[in-house]
């Protein structure tokens, strides 16, 4: 388990607060069917830095902190 500083976690909840909307850029997980590009709605962090994310494709799995990787979709 992969432990996350304060101010780690603090960076992460001020750059993902809930309604946020993201891009999966990176997911470890072989099982998952998520791919780069899927887009959702930021719902919260918690406190071991996972971003928890309604994908719009109908997945709830977070991106977990050190293992996957996420980017905030711009206003256009």
């Amino acid at each position: 388990m992969n432990i996350i500083s304060p101010g780690m976690l603090c960076y992460l909840k001020d750059k993902y607060p809930p309604g946020t909307r993201v891009r999966l850029v990176q997911m470890n997980d072989v099982y998952t069917k998520l791919s780069p590009g899927e887009l959702g709605t930021v719902l919260g962090v918690d406190d071991l830095g996972t971003i928890h994310v309604s994908w719009d494709c109908g997945s709830s799995l977070g991106v977990a902190f050190h293992e996957d990787s996420c980017e905030v979709i711009k206003d256009r």
